[in-house]
């Protein structure tokens, strides 16, 4: 008896704790994930980084005894100013010398990677008013882009996701959660497929050091914007169209951005995702949805008393005239 009372209480504990539950198991999981990733990198990564290291070291053992007149540190510097310049997009190397950092072309492309939050790295100002400058460009434009993002997805959605799926709904009579789960599925292949296969594919033959994997990865980089700039197109040595090709780039990271928003979007207008969303959300009590309701009704109460109060005055200020006129037109009548 004590058992099923024990029992039994535990789960009303449960149930009524759920969502704190949820939100711990969410935070636990994503711990979880975060370790995962670093496990996994760590042990994919750090055997390349060694042999690389090693391949460096015996590059400058070798370049070093071939030149005795140059000392180590000597070399160093060197090395260390070269390392530093590259850092700032700034090359050494003669078939890089040719590219500018900051013409017009190459600083639109940097505008959108700051306003789109990407961000790629390669090209930093150098200056400290161009620094300050990013500063202030960034805490007006950021939310700007926001903004301009936020109204133009609500805008696409009305007519690619919701009128769809109402129209396919009302006409055909499907079920409107069905026809939401594969106007979803059919919308993400479709994006998938201009924005990442089908700009892969070009990137590969643009990019000449690029195969196809390495302009999937940037595309998905990209368009996600975590910007990494490992891979930063419109950078190899002579590049035909630079300019022309970097505001290609930028038109696609644009619309390749909003298509993203789209998508997920729709996808977060699913009934089930929207169910396994408020799992993990604050519910609100009960006591404070009626407070918020008593409150709407003496708002309500309120402002229907203030409306009858100034009929009442109106009707009063109006009395007067009315009695006048009245008494007026007595007074005529008789001495008529």
């Amino acid at each position: 008896m004590l058992q099923s009372l024990a029992g039994s209480s535990c789960v009303r504990l449960v149930e009524r704790h759920r969502s704190a539950w949820c939100f711990g198991l969410l935070v636990l999981g994503y711990l979880l994930y975060l370790v995962f990733g670093a496990v996994v990198f760590s042990s994919v990564e750090l055997p390349y980084e060694d042999l690389l290291r090693q391949e460096l070291r015996k590059l400058k053992r070798r370049f070093l005894e071939e030149h005795e007149c140059l000392s180590e540190p000597q070399l160093e510097q060197f090395l260390g100013r070269v390392l530093e310049a590259s850092n700032y997009g700034v090359s050494v190397l003669s078939n890089a010398s040719g590219n500018w950092n900051w013409d017009f072309t190459s600083a639109l492309f940097f505008a959108s990677t700051v306003l789109s939050t990407t961000g790629y790295g390669h090209t930093v100002p150098l200056s400290d008013g161009g620094k300050a400058f990013c500063i202030i460009y960034s805490v007006i434009g950021i939310p700007f882009t926001l903004l301009f993002l936020t109204a133009v997805v609500q805008r696409i959605t009305v007519h690619v996701t919701r009128r769809p799926v109402l129209y396919f709904h009302i006409r055909w009579g499907f079920s409107k959660q069905m026809v939401a789960i594969v106007h979803a599925v059919v919308l993400g292949f479709v994006t998938v497929s201009c924005f990442f296969f089908i700009p892969a594919a070009v990137f590969s033959v643009l990019e000449d050091d690029w195969n196809f994997l390495e302009s999937f990865y940037f595309c998905f980089i990209s368009l996600s914007t975590i910007g990494l700039g490992d891979y930063v197109p419109g950078e190899g040595y002579n590049q035909k169209f630079r300019e022309l090709y970097k505001i290609g780039i930028t038109c696609y990271l644009l619309l390749g951005l909003i298509a993203m928003l789209v998508v997920l979007e729709t996808f977060c207008e699913l009934h089930e995702l929207k169910k396994f969303r408020k799992m993990f959300y604050v519910k609100k009590d009960k006591d404070e949805d009626q407070v918020h309701i008593v409150e709407h009704d003496q708002l309500s109460f309120s402002s229907i008393t203030d409306q009858a109060a100034g009929v009442k005055e109106e009707q009063k200020q109006s009395e007067p005239f009315v009695a006048a006129q009245g008494a007026a037109y007595a007074d005529g009548s008789a001495g008529h």
